[in-house]
């Protein structure tokens, strides 16, 4: 051991802190000192913690033992495959045949520890005679997360959207259509005075975008779109990262999204030999389900296959991007690119598809002096991860957060110099299964790293982010607020979007005139 070593090994605590105000944050903890052993984890997480760098808690005062107040929501859910699903257990509503696999499995008890939302689903809404009664005998199963005596109300079936809008018994609605349907249903949702809570994207076509965002910005509703990433434990850990400015100045962010299996390139609903699972021609309202779209003969695999055609969707842009860009923006606050390029093509999947298996867009901010990179690929499922590139240091931001020292770092120089910083190992991570900031670890930590969470830890244990995404848009309705993913956010996702679709199908660079607001 050096004498360095030695000498702030014996160093009082306050002493050693004292000595260190001038070194750059973090730098204490190199692969130096931590490497001997010397220290002990109560002792780092102390020394963490009077740098500021403190692992964030989900702090939600209450849940789980207390009603959440005010009046019982009336809830409509527009279209009931498999999201409308998902959401409708995030709602607290479960089909009595999930109920029984989960039991079977010994899983129903996460979702029994739900948050009781105070809501009941009294509509449902689907082009789909088989996707209706499910959702009909999902909304009418009596048994309730948290504790909840479910109300004794009919759960009515609606032949059409127009028609669950005008009724006075419904107060909110949940839009979980394909894409081609969100923009019109939001802004015919909000001028019949419900409350919308709508699955990305927001809209397709840079018209309709402009006509919900006036009809959001001017009606009293409450609006959200279906992103989760900012309710999850991670995300706040990494916002605070970004705050605290670990990273130092960020001119360059990488997002990726790389899947290798049929299911993943939309290729769905198949049984067990390969083919379609049953869509009964005679019991799907064909010309509702096309809405606005050119009208072409029932297609099974439309149906089923929607999201690859670009007359119901933007593909990847649409489906993966959109995940990305409000991760980045929700914690850049980056708004509307200037100038956007993409390309791409069909270099596996060649069945017929408009949205292309291979995909790459340039998203550029000069006045931030910002460069947003997206890279989609559905021909490999190699992760390559979510990146923030810093002068100082990199975070990589998933299922939990890595963040790397530069080798060239201004603010660590010296601790990189003394050896006190190992740049080959992580500087900070941060681990939600741990529940804590480490500032060493091992190579196997990368594994854990995901492409994101479904969970997050509330009194350690886990609850699903898209219900607390539901309960903030509930709460907002009751109480007032805005939520995270409100219509401004969703204006900027939607313009990024339309303006890399835009990009690859005319094969241009395409621009946003700031000034009149519209896409050139």
């Amino acid at each position: 051991m050096t004498d360095k070593l030695k000498h702030t090994q014996n160093m009082p605590r306050r002493t050693l802190l004292k000595a260190m105000a001038g070194a750059p944050i973090l730098g204490l903890f190199g692969a130096g000192l931590l490497a001997q052993k010397k220290y002990t984890l109560a002792k780092r997480n102390s020394i963490i913690k009077e740098l500021g760098i403190e692992p964030i808690e989900v702090s939600l005062p209450g849940y789980g033992t207390q009603k959440p107040g005010g009046d019982l929501v009336r809830i409509g859910i527009i279209g009931f495959g498999t999201r409308a699903v998902q959401l409708a257990n995030a709602l607290g509503f479960m089909h009595p045949d999930e109920v029984k696999t989960r039991q079977q499995r010994n899983t129903l008890d996460i979702w029994l520890g739900q948050e009781y939302l105070e809501v009941a689903v009294t509509g449902i809404c689907d082009v789909f005679d088989l996707h209706a009664e499910k959702g009909l005998a999902t909304a009418e199963n009596t048994i309730r997360p948290g504790g909840g005596q479910a109300p004794k109300l009919p759960v009515k079936r609606y032949l059409s959207y127009h028609e669950m809008l005008a009724d006075k018994d419904i107060d909110a609605v949940i839009i979980a259509t394909p894409d081609h349907h969100h923009a019109r249903m939001s802004i015919d949702a909000a001028k019949a005075g419900k409350h919308v809570y709508c699955e990305k994207s927001p809209a397709l076509h840079e018209d309709e975008l402009n006509e919900l965002y006036h009809t959001v910005k001017n009606s009293p509703i409450v609006y959200q779109l279906g992103h989760q990433i900012t309710q999850s434990i991670v995300f706040r850990q990494a916002r605070e990262i970004i705050k605290k400015d670990i990273l130092g100045k960020i001119t360059l962010v990488e997002t990726t999204s790389n899947r290798n299996t049929a299911e993943g390139a939309w290729i769905r609903h198949l049984d067990v030999k390969g083919t379609p699972k049953p869509g009964d021609q005679t019991t799907i309202d064909w010309q509702q389900w096309l809405g606005s779209t050119p009208t072409v003969p029932f297609s099974i695999e439309r149906f089923y296959n929607w999201t690859q055609w670009f007359d119901y969707d933007h593909g990847m842009i649409g489906q993966l991007f959109t995940h990305e860009f409000d991760a980045v923006n929700q914690l850049l606050q980056i708004g509307i690119p200037e100038t956007v390029v993409a390309s791409g093509g069909h270099y596996y999947w060649k069945d017929g598809r408009d949205m292309p298996d291979s995909l790459h867009c340039v998203f550029e901010y000069p006045e931030r002096e910002l460069t947003l990179l997206y890279s989609g690929n559905l021909q490999s499922s190699r992760t390559r991860g979510r990146l923030f590139m810093g002068h100082d240091a990199s975070m990589e931001l998933g299922g939990n957060i890595i963040v790397k020292a530069d080798q060239n770092s201004t603010r660590y120089r010296k601790g990189i110099e003394s050896g006190l910083i190992d740049t080959s190992l992580p500087l900070l991570t941060y681990n939600p299964g741990a529940g804590q900031i480490d500032a060493v670890t091992s190579a196997s930590e990368k594994y854990y790293a995901s492409r994101g969470l479904t969970t997050t830890t509330i009194n350690g244990r886990p609850v699903d982010v898209t219900h607390l995404h539901l309960r903030e848009w509930l709460h907002c309705i009751r109480n007032g607020g805005t939520p995270g993913a409100n219509i401004d956010m969703a204006y900027q996702e939607g313009i990024a979007c339309i303006m890399a679709h835009h990009s690859y199908v005319e094969k241009r660079t395409v621009r946003w005139d700031k000034s009149n607001r519209k896409i050139i």
